[in-house]
């Protein structure tokens, strides 16, 4: 099968596997995510925010107002920037 476009096009090494966009003006991380046959292009993540890995009173908001959104699953933005930066 012939490497797809979108990889070499966002820099990703294949499929949900995230990298940091330091040259990025608004987002931190871009992410090919592929779901069966569905394949998506998303950027995520607020440019120069950490976020953090144990439930601290920015982590806690953050999950908490974007919970649907996440449960979306590997397609939504949520998702990712749950799974890397939280």
């Amino acid at each position: 099968m012939a490497k797809d476009s979108r990889l070499a096009r966002a820099g990703v090494s294949g499929f949900n596997k995230p990298k940091r966009t330091p040259n990025h003006k608004t987002k931190s991380h871009i992410v090919v995510a592929k779901e069966g046959d569905k394949i998506k292009t998303i950027r995520f993540g607020q440019q120069g925010k950490t976020g953090d890995k144990t439930m601290t009173k920015r982590a806690k908001p953050f999950k908490a107002r974007h919970a649907k959104n996440i449960k979306k699953g590997k397609m939504s933005a949520a998702f990712w920037a749950n799974k890397v930066k939280w």
